[in-house]
């Protein structure tokens, strides 16, 4: 190989400067060289300093040797000082210099730095209208930091633009609800001007059902089937179907067959007035109104059951009943789930603990472990403290004895 001084390449321009360009550092063995000046220039980052190259070719070695006139040292890494390829350029007159070099070789540079910016700027406005929405509802916060950490919303719609649209609707579904009981289909339209907006799969739908499920305080993500999408939607008031939404009852006037459990659906009961039935007694499983039912028939006090969340036709039957003048007695589940259903309750219609307080739970033997997150209890403040340093989970059908016997008494 032929010695050049430093700094001093191969050939000087005559008249095609371009070209003498492309032959200094255009060919494919210094694609990685210009490549990496490029991904600095895009940083914002000076072309200062070596670029290293491990594992390199005899011909990306050689060229880097004919460019800047000396042998490149030995071994497979190859260092590469910018600096000096910045002062062979200019000494070459094909251009200003590296970072000239570079936009004539591979078009303008991107400023990556201010375009993360411009979008971080449009997703913050995309969120905008949400995040002022959550400031005013503590119960929604970790539901909005999670749609960060799933990435839910960019899986749904890609760009701020796209997504901007879409969370002012979600922030106008969020206005609605809790609702005193509306239609999916009315609140979607309410909503967006689409009545279809919030169905199973569309992306409002997606995100408007993580946020029913978050102020039902259940997990955020949704569960398959159409019972869960439900039960979520019911919990803040919105119903899919007047037809789908029970409620099962025992011992309640206008039962159609005294002592047989029955059912109502949320259509019946908004075609229903008052109920008058004095003392109520509500648990959480059906277990304990068919063993209600097979022990004691027609002589069972009125029951009713919330099955878990409480849907639509729950809720509109214990107004009913709230709204005859009937007090209420509660018993549910030992676990977290129990308690967040009865606070809820307590919240709407008030009652009165049924062996639901912190001695009935301290009394039963039971060795199941107690997960979930602790919730107060404020009908009686001691059971939240108990059942968070016993760490045990009693189940109802545990002390389904008990409770048949209450009811046996009235």
């Amino acid at each position: 190989m032929s010695d050049h001084s430093a700094g001093q390449p191969v050939g000087h321009p005559v008249g095609n400067p371009a070209g003498h360009l492309a032959r200094l550092l255009g060919g494919d063995d210094l694609a990685w060289l210009v490549e990496r000046a490029r991904h600095r220039l895009e940083h914002g980052r000076p072309l200062t300093g070596t670029v290293s190259l491990t594992a390199a070719t005899t011909g990306q070695r050689r060229a880097v040797e004919t460019l800047l006139g000396r042998r490149a040292g030995t071994g497979r890494s190859l260092t590469v000082s910018l600096d000096e390829v910045d002062r062979v350029v200019r000494a070459s007159g094909a251009c200003a210099g590296l970072a000239d070099a570079v936009v004539r070789l591979r078009g303008p540079v991107r400023d990556l730095p201010a375009l993360a910016a411009e979008r971080d700027g449009a997703w913050r406005s995309a969120f905008a209208a949400l995040d002022a929405h959550v400031a005013g509802r503590p119960e929604l916060a970790a539901w909005r930091a999670w749609l960060d950490a799933s990435g839910l919303v960019r899986r749904l719609a890609p760009e701020a633009a796209e997504a901007g649209p879409l969370l002012e609707r979600l922030t106008a579904v969020l206005s609605r609800v809790p609702s005193a009981g509306v239609p999916i289909g009315r609140l979607a339209a309410e909503a967006s001007g689409d009545a279809h907006a919030l169905d199973d799969g569309r992306p409002l739908g997606t995100l408007a059902l993580s946020a029913a499920r978050a102020l039902g305080g259940l997990p955020y993500a949704a569960e398959g089937g159409a019972d869960g999408r439900r039960a979520a939607w019911g919990a803040v008031g919105v119903h899919l179907d007047e037809l789908s939404s029970l409620v099962l009852s025992l011992g309640l006037p206008g039962d159609p067959v005294p002592g047989e459990p029955h059912v109502r659906t949320l259509r019946q009961l908004r075609r229903s007035g008052p109920i008058s039935a004095g003392m109520v007694r509500v648990c959480e499983n059906p277990v304990v109104v068919a063993a209600a039912a097979d022990e004691l028939g027609a002589a069972c006090p009125p029951l009713v059951c919330v099955n878990g969340r409480p849907s639509l036709a729950v809720w509109r039957l214990l107004d009913l009943l709230a709204a005859g003048g009937a007090r209420f007695a509660y018993h549910g589940d030992f676990d977290w789930g129990g308690v967040a259903i009865a606070a809820a309750l307590h919240d709407r219609v008030g009652f009165t603990p049924w062996r639901y307080d912190a001695s009935s739970y301290e009394k039963v033997t039971c060795d199941a472990p107690l997960g979930g997150r602790p919730a107060p209890t404020p009908w009686d403040p001691a059971l939240s403290a108990a059942m968070r340093s016993r760490a045990v989970r009693v189940e109802e059908e545990l002390v389904l004895a008990d409770l048949l016997g209450d009811l046996r008494t009235g």
